[in-house]
C-alpha cells in the first residue's frame, strides 16, 4: 500500500511526492477504506498538533490502526515539553558546538525536511534533531549564550517552507521513502524485532562487544530480530517490538527517556521506566528493604541535619552511599569520625540524602541474576587487590576482582532465596541483586537494574543458554500482544 500523504486541504497543497497518496485529514479519519491494513506509513503534515486538534488525531488514529505515524504521539508529546528539549541539547551539545562555531549571530533556525537541511554542512545536525523528534517538517531555534543551545523544536507547515526548498523538500521525501527497510535483511524470518541500546565507547558497559553479538544469535534461534542501535536513533524506537538497554542506566539520561518513549509505545522494555528509578536510587532501595523486612546490614537514610549523629550512632567504619551510585561508584568508606564532615559535606552538595551503611568486610560478594522473578545466574566477584570494593578506581584506571561463575543450583539456596525476593520487589524483568554471607546468613546490599551479563563472566556456567532465556523472556511478553 502506498503511504499516505495526510494534509488538512489537498486541494491547497502545492506539490507531488511521487509513491504517496494524497489525502485531506477528513478523510483519513472517517473513510473506513484508509483505515485498513498494517504498518502503513502516515506522513502527516497538518498545520496543528495542539491536542485535540485535527493533526492530533491523524497520529493518534494511526497509532490505534496499526499505521506507522509520522510524527508518532509520543513526538508530538515531545515537542512540547521544554524538559525534553533542554536535555536532547544537553545529548547533543559536542555536535551543536561544532556544527555552528562559525555563525557569527547570537541565534540560528535550522529547518529540517525529512531528517536533512539544504547544507551538507548542517546534516548531522539536522539528522540527530530528526531522530529525537521524528517529525516530516521541523524547525530548530538555537540561542548562543556563551555557548550554543537548543531552545525549541516545532513542527512547520508546508506555508513556511520557501519556494525555494520546496523541490529539496520532495526530494528528502522520496528519499525518505526509498530507504531499505530495516527488515529486510537477508536472514531467517522473525516474528518480532527488538532494538539493544548500547554505547560501544563505555569503557565498562553492562554486556561486551561478545556477548552482545550472542545476544543477537540468541534473538534468532527464538524469532527476534536483534539491531545494536546508539542514543541518536531515539526517533526510530517504534520500528521496534521490544527495547533492551544494554547502556548503564540513570533516571537523568537518554536511557530513561529511551525506556519511557518504549514504554509509551506499549514496546516490551528492560530495563523498564520502574526498574530504573527503583534500583538507580539507593534511598528508595533502602526504605523498600526495610518496609518488606529484607535482610541487610544496618542502613540508615540521612540528611545533613542528622548525618553525623547518624554516622556515630551506625559506628566507624561505615559506607557512604550516594543515591544514585552503582558499581562502587559513588560509595566511599568513612573510616572514622574525624573525616565524617568533610565526606558528608561532599555527598550533600549533589544530593538533600545519602544511604549510609554497616560495613561488612568479605572476601566476596554474592550477585544473583533474576530475570522475571527466576534465578539465572550466581557469580562470586572477589574483592579488587588491596581495596574493599569489587571495582577500585584509581590514577591507572579501573581495575576488578575476580569474578567465579557457579550453576544456580549449587550456590547456597538461602542466598538465592533471598535475592530472588528482593529482585521481586523491585519488578519482573533482569536485576543483579549483591548480597554478602554475615555470620553465615545472607544479607541483600542492593538490588541493580542492568545487571553485568559480560561472554565468559556471567555466562561462564550456562553458556549460549543463558542468552536464550534472556531472549525468551521477552519472547514470553511478545507473544500475548
Amino acid at each position: 500500500m502506498k503511504p499516505l500523504l495526510v494534509v488538512d486541504s489537498p486541494k491547497r497543497w502545492p506539490m507531488e511526492i511521487p509513491g504517496t497518496e494524497l489525502v485531506s485529514s477528513y478523510a483519513y479519519l472517517s473513510d473506513p477504506a484508509l483505515a485498513e491494513g498494517t504498518g502503513r506509513k502516515v506522513f502527516n503534515l497538518c498545520r496543528s498538533f495542539k491536542y485535540q486538534a485535527a493533526g492530533y488525531y491523524v497520529s493518534l488514529l494511526a497509532e490505534a490502526r496499526g499505521h506507522r505515524p509520522l510524527p508518532s504521539v509520543s513526538a508530538i508529546q515531545d515537542l512540547r515539553l521544554a524538559p525534553v528539549v533542554k536535555l536532547v541539547s544537553q545529548d547533543l551539545d559536542e555536535l551543536i558546538q561544532e556544527t555552528l562555531k562559525r555563525i557569527k549571530s547570537e541565534a540560528f533556525e535550522l529547518s529540517i525536511y525529512f531528517g536533512n537541511n539544504l547544507a551538507e554542512r548542517h546534516g548531522r545536525l539536522a539528522k540527530a534533531i530528526f531522530n529525537a523528534f521524528p517529525a516530516p517538517l521541523l524547525r530548530a531555534k538555537f540561542e548562543r549564550n556563551g555557548s550554543w543551545k537548543l531552545t525549541s523544536v516545532r513542527v512547520i507547515g508546508l506555508g513556511e517552507v520557501p519556494d525555494s526548498h520546496r523541490e529539496f523538500v520532495v526530494q528528502q521525501a522520496e528519499r525518505y521513502l526509498r530507504r531499505v527497510p530495516r527488515k529486510g535483511k537477508a536472514s531467517a524470518p522473525t516474528r518480532f524485532d527488538l532494538a539493544i541500546l548500547h554505547d560501544p565507547e563505555d569503557p565498562m558497559p553492562p554486556s561486551d562487544a561478545e556477548a552482545l553479538k550472542r545476544f543477537i544469535a540468541a534473538g534468532e534461534s527464538v524469532g527476534i530480530s536483534c539491531d545494536l542501535i546508539r542514543k541518536d536513533a531515539y526517533g526510530r524506537i517504534a520500528e521496534y517490538d521490544a527495547l533492551f538497554i544494554r547502556e548503564t542506566t540513570y533516571v537523568n539520561h537518554h536511557t530513561y527517556r529511551f525506556a519511557r518513549r518504549a514504554e509509551a509505545e506499549e514496546m516490551v522494555v528492560i530495563d523498564d521506566p520502574g526498574s530504573i528509578r527503583r534500583c538507580t536510587n539507593k534511598v528508595y532501595l533502602a526504605e523498600t528493604l526495610a518496609r518488606h523486612r529484607v535482610a541487610t546490614p544496618k542502613t540508615l537514610i540521612l540528611s545533613k541535619e542528622n548525618a553525623l549523629e547518624g554516622l556515630q550512632a551506625l559506628g566507624f567504619p561505615c559506607v557512604l552511599k550516594r543515591p544514585d551510585s552503582s558499581f562502587s561508584n559513588g560509595v566511599e568508606r568513612c573510616d572514622s569520625g574525624d573525616h565524617a564532615a568533610d565526606m558528608l559535606a561532599a555527598f550533600f552538595e549533589n544530593s538533600d540524602l545519602l544511604v549510609a551503611q554497616e560495613y561488612v568486610p568479605t572476601d566476596f560478594d554474592w550477585r544473583i541474576g533474576v530475570l522475571g522473578g527466576e534465578p539465572l545466574y550466581a557469580c562470586r566477584y572477589g574483592m579488587a587487590a588491596d581495596h574493599w570494593q569489587i571495582v577500585k578506581r584509581d590514577d591507572e584506571g579501573v581495575h576488578t576482582g575476580n569474578a567465579e561463575t557457579l550453576p544456580v543450583d549449587t550456590a547456597p539456596e538461602d542466598v538465592v532465596k533471598l535475592a530472588v525476593r528482593a529482585a521481586k520487589l523491585m519488578g519482573d524483568g533482569l536485576y543483579g541483586v549483591d548480597l554478602k554471607t554475615v555470620r553465615g546468613k545472607p544479607v541483600v546490599i542492593e538490588v541493580n537494574d542492568n545487571p553485568n551479563i559480560d561472554a565468559g563472566v556471567e555466562d561462564a556456567a550456562l553458556g549460549d543458554e543463558l542468552y536464550v532465556r534472556v531472549m525468551n523472556h521477552f519472547l514470553s511478553k511478545l507473544e500475548p500482544r
